[in-house]
């Protein structure tokens, strides 16, 4: 048995990243479908539209849209596509070892997911709306299984951030909003891989969850008819996850362990601590004719805050350490909404999404590509209260490769390498209520 495969079951399971495959959607592990009005445009012009309050999870001061109170649910449902090939595992990560056996194709390893928003807004006077939302900022859903080559590095993988927005908006005059929030964020992850060494495997599974807080602020501007600018930042989240792994299937392999003189597998909690980035939306609206309005959006998310992993376990084992080199990256997109009826509004956007994964550090649970947006959508008024939106999005991402090889920090998972094909579709509805 070499070094590095006595040592696989140290951090093999722990190379907890919370970017996976199953995030097909949006750049790095972000969930930007939180409106279906926003995606029928590819979030062209989001944070400075007067089209409803959906708006304000980029732009707070955009629940000044609402006169009356009004409610907005929206869903979206994405439906990711990855096929990963010409898989080839090692079990040392500098040179020499032997190959891990296992499937060297991959097609079935990402989950549909849907992704629920709502939005509430109560005006406090003419003036001033109090906001209340629920998204789901960040997440992924996806499980390689545990029959290919690379379950040393992930299996299952899971991530869900909920975040409960409480708000106010205030109209300074007649062209001018602000408006801000405070969050409260509950997060939690799972993450699974093979644990041990060929020919003594077992399974380990993390759990871990964290409660954290936000703020955003915004500014909306109508400085000339027709012309709308909106600026909205989301800050940072900080999270100390704790949690537990847990192992099955290791009887054998602590049986060696412990022939061996080494430490055995046992079930312990562990903790670490991550910061989901910030994000800063800017976006510009303008009205062609009466009919037709353009728009524009640059989002900035401030990835380079997630700069990987450093797992304690309160058992003694060495940490696991996972580094992310994730690099700041921007999204920018175009599109056009067209009022075709008193009733019908229709829309159709482009979109770069930019992703924050570099070649150096790309991995199983990073697997990422630059993005393109292909968006159409609309919205139908059964009368001024009460209005339906759709939209669909295909999204078109980079074929990328996983090349860890030569990394001191996968002396205990080996080597990596896989070409991956991915791509998706989004289907998102949403009903716009006021009372």
């Amino acid at each position: 048995m070499t070094t590095s495969s006595k040592t696989f079951f140290k951090a093999s399971l722990v190379a907890m990243s919370v970017a996976a495959a199953s995030s097909a959607y949006s750049a790095g592990f972000a969930l930007n479908d939180h409106s279906a009005t926003a995606s029928g445009k590819a979030l062209a012009g989001v944070a400075a539209t007067n089209e409803d309050i959906s708006g304000s999870f980029w732009n707070p001061a955009l629940f000044t849209n609402a006169n009356k109170t009004t409610v907005y649910a929206s869903g979206a449902y994405v439906m990711p596509s990855m096929e990963v090939s010409n898989i080839a595992a090692n079990n040392s990560a500098i040179a020499g070892g032997t190959s891990i056996s296992g499937s060297t194709s991959n097609n079935d390893s990402v989950d549909n997911t849907l992704v629920p928003s709502l939005y509430i807004a109560k005006p406090l006077s003419d003036k001033t709306i109090a906001g209340l939302s629920l998204n789901v900022p960040f997440g992924l859903s996806g499980n390689y299984g545990d029959e290919w080559a690379g379950r040393f590095h992930a299996t299952e993988t899971s991530l869900q951030d909920i975040a409960l927005s409480f708000a106010l908006a205030h109209r300074l005059n007649d062209w001018a909003s602000v408006g801000a929030s405070v969050q409260l964020h509950k997060a939690e992850v799972v993450l699974g891989s093979a644990v041990g060494f060929v020919g003594r495997e077992g399974d380990g599974r993390i759990q871990a969850d964290d409660t954290g807080y936000g703020y955003s602020f915004g500014v909306a501007l109508e400085p000339k008819k027709g012309t709308r600018l909106g600026l909205g930042y989301r800050s940072e989240v900080d999270l100390d996850f704790e949690g537990d792994v847990k192992y099955t299937d290791v009887a054998d392999l602590n049986a060696v362990l412990t022939a061996r003189g080494m430490a055995n597998l046992v079930d312990t909690t562990l903790s670490d601590s991550i910061t989901l980035p910030s994000v800063l939306t800017v976006s510009l609206e303008q009205e062609v004719t009466k009919d037709l309005t353009f728009g524009l959006t640059a989002i900035k998310t401030g990835w380079s805050a997630l700069d990987g992993l450093n797992i304690d376990f309160d058992s003694g084992q060495s940490n696991s350490v996972l580094t992310f080199g994730f690099e700041d990256q921007w999204m920018y997109a175009a599109g056009l909404t067209f009022a075709y009826s008193d009733k019908l509004t229709l829309r159709s956007g482009i979109a770069m999404d930019n992703s924050p994964v570099t070649d150096e550090y790309r991995s199983a649970r990073t697997p990422d590509g630059d993005r393109k947006w292909i968006s159409v959508g609309g919205t139908y008024d059964f009368n001024d209260m009460t209005s339906a939106t759709f939209a669909f999005t295909h999204v078109m991402i980079e074929d990328v490769s996983v090349n860890r090889t030569g990394l001191t920090e996968d002396a205990a998972r080996g080597k990596l390498q896989a070409d991956y094909s991915s791509s998706a579709n989004t289907i998102s509805v949403a009903m716009n209520m006021a009372f």
